[in-house]
């Protein structure tokens, strides 16, 4: 994989063990040569892994809606920044632009983010490899929602693995690269008719 997309926090959260793992997420994309498309921020986490791959002469791609383009926030030290009109444009940008997608620890955009790209391979719109660090068991609680999906009928088994999840970029990256998208059946409406 040549360019992966990062979602993560813009904030860096309360246990330093966050921007450690965002420090060698990084490294590893700098030092295996894989470029990272984010959020176009400076600050939290979202800053953490773009100076980490800076540091180490990595490149690294901002994908920034107009709307949050402030000097507050806007990463100016980075390879290359694309503004786009809005939120959904961005989403569209960074699609077509990485061969895959990782979550760090983050908040509701971060959620957003995974989510939307799972869609995206379960409509077989993508079939590229999504994957979940799960550092400090920071989504153990979003992992068992989707089991809990499937348990009651609203998630298939096959759509629930295609996220992958590790606990070190290391393993996550191996699962990554041997990633295989489910071959996909036909879409059934299940609502009951009465």
């Amino acid at each position: 994989m040549k360019s992966i997309a990062v979602f993560c926090g813009s904030s860096i959260g309360f246990n330093s063990i966050y921007k450690t793992e965002a420090l060698k997420v990084g490294h590893y994309f700098a030092q295996h040569n894989i470029g990272l498309v984010y959020g176009g921020g400076k600050i939290g986490m979202m800053g953490i892994l773009a100076d980490a791959l800076l540091e180490k002469k990595g490149h690294v791609t901002g994908v920034i809606p107009g709307l949050l383009r402030h000097e507050e926030v806007e990463h100016s030290n980075i390879s290359k920044m694309i503004v786009t009109k809005t939120m959904s444009k961005r989403k569209v940008k960074i699609s077509k632009m990485v061969d895959g997608y990782i979550a760090l620890a983050g908040g509701f955009g971060t959620l957003d983010e995974l989510f939307e790209a799972l869609t995206l391979g379960q409509l077989g719109i993508e079939n590229k490899p999504v994957g979940l660090l799960n550092t400090n068991g920071f989504f153990d609680a979003t992992l068992k929602q989707l089991d809990v999906m499937v348990a009651e009928g609203f998630l298939k088994q096959i759509n629930r693995e295609m996220l992958q999840v590790a606990d070190t970029i290391e393993d996550l990256m191996t699962k990554m690269q041997v990633y295989t998208a489910p071959k996909l059946g036909k879409i059934v409406n299940t609502v009951a008719s009465k």
